[in-house]
């Protein structure tokens, strides 16, 4: 018989390749170190967690001589609104003859913040039109009821303070945290 060769069988059988057996090596080790290293991190992260630091529930606007009580007033009793806490805290401070309360700039209807037009004294919602008066009240589109108020009050030194932790709707728009008796204030 003759030999019979198999092609997939070598007939000088040399030692293995010292350089490609040591890729291997370093690769394999490198991989084991890189998930090792990522599980380490991955638990010491997990040690300390990430905090969110929330601004206070709270803000001052100033003292109440600051805002100057005007006589005029519109349609609806409203003398001045003020803007300038909208885009930090998303609030305005209307001014009416006897009063001063905090609007929460939040659409009644699917949460997006209204602009007001001093020209037309109203609060206009650009997503799906809703309009409310310069109270606050709607009166077209589809928000379904008045914007909601924020409480304030006076601090221990004489400031306003706005508390956005607390929500009034429109059956509590009477409740004596909803707004702040300015005549009283200009008494004392």
């Amino acid at each position: 018989m003759r030999n019979i060769i198999f092609p997939f069988v070598r007939q000088n059988a040399s030692a293995p390749d010292p350089g490609r057996r040591k890729l291997l090596s370093a690769l394999g080790w490198g991989s084991l170190t890189i998930v090792c290293g990522t599980g380490a991190v991955s638990t010491v992260r997990f040690l300390f967690p990430r905090v969110l630091f929330e601004p206070p529930a709270y803000f001052s606007i100033g003292f109440p001589n600051e805002f100057s009580i005007s006589d005029q007033a519109d349609s609806h009793g409203v003398s001045l609104v003020l803007l300038k806490w909208k885009k930090s805290h998303r609030t305005w401070i209307v001014l009416e003859k006897g009063r001063m309360y905090a609007i929460f700039a939040k659409c009644t209807h699917l949460g997006c913040t209204p602009s007001w037009y001093e020209e037309d004294r109203t609060f206009k919602c650009p997503c799906h039109g809703s309009q409310f008066y310069s109270n606050g009240v709607n009166f077209a589109g589809p928000a379904p009821r008045p914007m909601d108020r924020f409480k304030i009050s006076m601090a221990e030194d004489g400031q306003i303070v706005v508390h956005t932790d607390t929500l009034f709707t429109v059956k509590d728009f009477d409740n004596p945290y909803a707004y702040l008796d300015l005549n009283r204030l200009t008494a004392v």
